[in-house]
C-alpha cells in the first residue's frame, strides 16, 4: 500500500491538479407564470419536450445550445443552455443533466407556466415561449447573497470585492465573455467568476456585467454573492470555487502566481490533493443524498435501491435522445420508443404526458405492483424513471408490433391467417381472464383494441397498458361516468 501511495505522489507531480466538481448546486430557480390560461397548451408541451431533446446533444458537443421548436403561431418553445467555461466536458455533462431534470419544478405541464430559468453554479438552463436570445437584462433578474457574514476586517473585504468584480467585468468581454480571478490584500482573499452567455457579446456583455457589479455590491459584507441576469452571471466568494482554467488568473497579488506554481510542483501539494479528493468525494455524495431526500422524500431511498429504477439519462441515451427513428408509436397516454440499454437489452420506453413529481410514492408503488405480474399474454413492465423531467415507463420489447399494424395500409400484404387470428384472440382472452380472476388485486383494462395487443415473433398475443389506468394521478382518475376506452 505504501508503494502505491508513493507512486501516486510521484505521478501527481507531472499532472495539472484538478478536482472534479460539476458545481451542480442550485443558485436560483425562476419560473414565469401567466395570469391567464394559455391556449394550445398541448402543442406547447410537445414543443417543450422536443426542444429539450435537442439541447442535450448540443451541450455535449459544444457546451452551449440555443434551440427553437415550433413555428410562429404554433406556440413555439425557445430553450437555451450553457456550462461555465472553466468546467471540464465531463463535469459540464453532469451539471447539465441534473439541471435538465430540475427545470421541471417550474411545472411547464400547467397551462399558466410558460417559462423557467434554472441557475446552477456550474451551468444554466432557460426555456420560454418568446424569443429571448437577444435579451441582456430582464425584470426577473436576481441577486442572491450568502447567509454568512464575513468575520474580520469588513472594510478591506468590501474593498477587495469591489476591486475583484471590477477586474472581472473589465476582462470578461475581452476574453470570450469569461474571466476568473482573485484579489488578496491584508490577508483577506476573495475569489470570483464572470461569464456572459454565448448569445451576448461585445457591448451587451459589458452592459450586462456593469449592471451585475452595481447589484452585487448589496451583498457585502456577506461572504458570498451572485447576480443572475438574463445575459450574464457574476459571483464572488471567500472560498475558491472555480477551476484553474486555460485562461491566466488575473488578480491584485501578482506574487501569488509564482508561489502557487512552485507549490504545485512539491510533493506536499500532491499529498494534499489526494486527501482533498477523498474528502471532496465523500462530502459531495453526502450533500447529493441530502438534496435527493429533500426533493423526493423518504421514498427515494427505496426507489434508488430498487431494480425497477432507471436513470433518466440512461434511457435518454438508449433511445438516441428520443430520436424519431426510434419512435414505435403514440397513443393517448404517451409516445413509445425503442431503446437499447448499455448491456444490449432491447426495451420499449414510454414517455408519459404527465409528470410524477407530486405523487412519486403512489406512482412507484403502482409500478412495483404491476411489475410483479407475470403472464405469457401480458407485456412485462420492467421499471420506470421518476426523478427526471418527465415520467418514463420501461417495458419488454415486443418485435412484431401490434395487431393494428397488420390491418394498416403498410402491411396489407401480410394479412393474418385465420388460425393466427384465432391464436391472437385466445391469447388476449387468457390475458384478460388472468387480470380479472386470478390476480389478488383485480385490474380491469377498459381499453382493449388492436393497438394494445402486441405480437411476439411467433404471434403470441401480449396485452399492453393493462395497468396504465392505475398509474394516472388522482386528477386523471380512471373512474368516470363517461364512455371509456377508444372509439
Amino acid at each position: 500500500m505504501s508503494y502505491l501511495l508513493v507512486l501516486l505522489l510521484v505521478l501527481c507531480l507531472f499532472v495539472n491538479p484538478c478536482l472534479s466538481d460539476p458545481r451542480a448546486t442550485e443558485a436560483a430557480l425562476i419560473c414565469t407564470n401567466n395570469t391567464a390560461s394559455v391556449p394550445q397548451h398541448d402543442t406547447f408541451l410537445q414543443n417543450f419536450f422536443a426542444a429539450m431533446d435537442k439541447v442535450t446533444p448540443l451541450i455535449a458537443t459544444q457546451r452551449h445550445a440555443a434551440v427553437v421548436n415550433g413555428s410562429t403561431g404554433d406556440t413555439p418553445v425557445y430553450v437555451f443552455g450553457e456550462c461555465m467555461k472553466d468546467l471540464t466536458n465531463e463535469d459540464c455533462g453532469v451539471c447539465f443533466a441534473q439541471c435538465k431534470t430540475q427545470i421541471f419544478w417550474c411545472k411547464p405541464f400547467q397551462r399558466v407556466n410558460r417559462g423557467g430559468r434554472l441557475f446552477y453554479d456550474g451551468c444554466y438552463l432557460r426555456y420560454d415561449d418568446y424569443y429571448f436570445f437577444n435579451e441582456t437584462l430582464s425584470v426577473e433578474d436576481k441577486t442572491v447573497c450568502g447567509s454568512q457574514e464575513f468575520v474580520g476586517n469588513g472594510s478591506v473585504f468590501s474593498a477587495n470585492v469591489n476591486q475583484l468584480v471590477m477586474n472581472l467585468t473589465a476582462e470578461a468581454p475581452k476574453f470570450d465573455g469569461f474571466s476568473v480571478g482573485f484579489v488578496t490584500n491584508e490577508n483577506v482573499t476573495v475569489y470570483g467568476l464572470a461569464q456572459c452567455w454565448e448569445f451576448v457579446n461585445g457591448s451587451d456583455c459589458e452592459y450586462c456585467l456593469a449592471s451585475a457589479v452595481s447589484n452585487i455590491s448589496s451583498c457585502t459584507p456577506k461572504e458570498e454573492g451572485r447576480v443572475l441576469n438574463a445575459g450574464c452571471y457574476l459571483r464572488y466568494s471567500t472560498e475558491k470555487f472555480y477551476y484553474n482554467s486555460t485562461q491566466p488568473v488575473r488578480n491584485g497579488n501578482q506574487g501569488s502566481k509564482l508561489a502557487i506554481a512552485l507549490t504545485a510542483t512539491s510533493s506536499a501539494l500532491a499529498l494534499l490533493l489526494v486527501i482533498a479528493t477523498v474528502v471532496f468525494i465523500v462530502r459531495k455524495n453526502v450533500l447529493k443524498r441530502r438534496r435527493e431526500r429533500k426533493q423526493l422524500g423518504a421514498m427515494l431511498a427505496t426507489v434508488n435501491k430498487s431494480k425497477l429504477n432507471y436513470k433518466y439519462e440512461v434511457l435518454e441515451k438508449a433511445t438516441n435522445y428520443f430520436h424519431n427513428s426510434n419512435k414505435l408509436g403514440q397513443g393517448g397516454s404517451g409516445s413509445v420508443y425503442k431503446g437499447v440499454l448499455s448491456d444490449g437489452q432491447v426495451v420499449a420506453i414510454k414517455r408519459l404526458f404527465f409528470n410524477t413529481t407530486q405523487w412519486v410514492d403512489h406512482f412507484f408503488n403502482e409500478v412495483n405492483l404491476i411489475s410483479d405480474i407475470h403472464h405469457k399474454n401480458l407485456v412485462k413492465l420492467l421499471g420506470c424513471s421518476i426523478a427526471g423531467p418527465e415520467s418514463l415507463l420501461v417495458y419488454e420489447y415486443v418485435p412484431n408490433r401490434s395487431v393494428h399494424d397488420y390491418f394498416s395500409a403498410e402491411r396489407k400484404s401480410q394479412l393474418l391467417r385465420w388460425e393466427v387470428r384465432y391464436k391472437i384472440i385466445l391469447g388476449t382472452a387468457e390475458g384478460l381472464a388472468y387480470l380479472h380472476e386470478e390476480l389478488e388485486t383485480r385490474i380491469i383494462h377498459r381499453d382493449i383494441k388492436l393497438s394494445n395487443i402486441l405480437l411476439e415473433e411467433d404471434f403470441t398475443a401480449k396485452i399492453a397498458d393493462f395497468g396504465l389506468a392505475r398509474l394516472f394521478p388522482e386528477e386523471k382518475t380512471h373512474l368516470s361516468t363517461g364512455i371509456a376506452g377508444t372509439l
